[in-house]
């Protein structure tokens, strides 16, 4: 809701005495109506829709789809693990919301292609997709074995890939339009020592936003990207309480790190009517972490 500042009132440091009579000039502020209220409300809502988010199995992704269905969206949560997801799933659908949790290799199009026709005849056609699935290993360039490059690659870049172009095809050939929104990384646009292959995979993911959304605007589909900072999970919590991840925390202009409830307003922003006119963007959420001195 918003707060406007009350108008037409004496402030309270004003001195005592004889009451003017002069009109006061007219104000310019304006308090919402309870429709203007419900408007921008309804830009953000994602009443109806299909959402579907890769890697959602647990971390960042487990907490998109929540996020997803709190703000009315039908969420599909894909991932290899068909067992953490069907939890996701049972712990969204316990909230009210409805879930489906599918199997999906996102490396395998076949696997992308079988996990979408299930949505659909269940939930519908997806008008919404978070491409989250991402891996790492955190080894200077000159160690990684090239398995392990292909791994990285292989999810973060092609595996986004694939199935934003498997959503595309199926938003085109409904004449839907929707949105799709890229989990990137800081390290898209700032380098840390022992990620090379992490950080090219994310870059490159930029580019492929942005190349996706000149080619797709035309459909009405959105490509954005979304670049979080280092966000607080229960993968790098441990990490985090060592002297080398404080020491991380202080380099951080906001000195603190990133929660997973920090990325929701970017995330429904991108996902949602909200961004309408955006397209081709990258909203980075880093407690101005790429600010700091190198």
């Amino acid at each position: 809701m918003l707060c406007l500042a009350p108008h037409g009132r004496q402030g309270a440091g004003a001195p005592a005495g004889r009451r003017h009579t002069r009109a006061a000039p007219p104000s310019h502020h304006h308090s919402p109506t309870a429709s203007e209220e419900a408007t921008l409300y309804d830009t953000f809502n994602l009443r109806g829709r299909v959402a579907l988010v890769t890697g959602a199995s647990s971390g960042l992704g487990a907490h998109f789809a929540r996020t997803l269905a709190i703000a009315g969206a039908n969420v599909a949560i894909a991932a290899r693990r068909l067992d953490r997801l069907q939890a996701v799933a049972a712990d969204i659908s316990q909230a009210g919301a409805r879930a489906v949790a599918v199997p999906m290799d996102v490396t395998d199009a076949t696997s992308i292609e079988d996990a979408l026709t299930r949505i659909e005849s269940e939930l519908g056609p997806v008008g919404v997709l978070i491409n989250n699935s991402g891996v790492a290993v955190t080894r200077a360039a000159i160690d990684l074995e090239e398995d392990e490059w292909d791994q990285v690659v292989d999810t973060n870049l092609k595996g986004a890939w694939l199935v934003a172009r498997a959503c595309a095809r199926r938003m085109i050939e409904a004449r839907t339009g929707g949105a799709i929104v890229n989990i990137a990384s800081i390290t898209a646009l700032r380098v840390a020592g022992g990620l090379a292959a992490y950080a090219a995979s994310k870059a490159a993911l930029v580019q492929l936003t942005r190349t996706m959304s000149l080619e797709l605007a035309r459909h009405g589909i959105r490509v954005n990207a979304l670049a979080p900072g280092y966000i607080l999970t229960d993968i790098n919590r441990a990490f985090f309480e060592t002297p080398a991840g404080e020491a991380m925390i202080r380099r951080i202009p906001q000195r603190r790190i990133g929660r997973p409830e920090d990325l929701d307003g970017a995330l429904l922003l991108l996902a949602s009517d909200a961004s309408s006119y955006m397209t081709g963007s990258v909203i980075v959420v880093d407690g101005g972490h790429l600010q700091s001195p190198l």
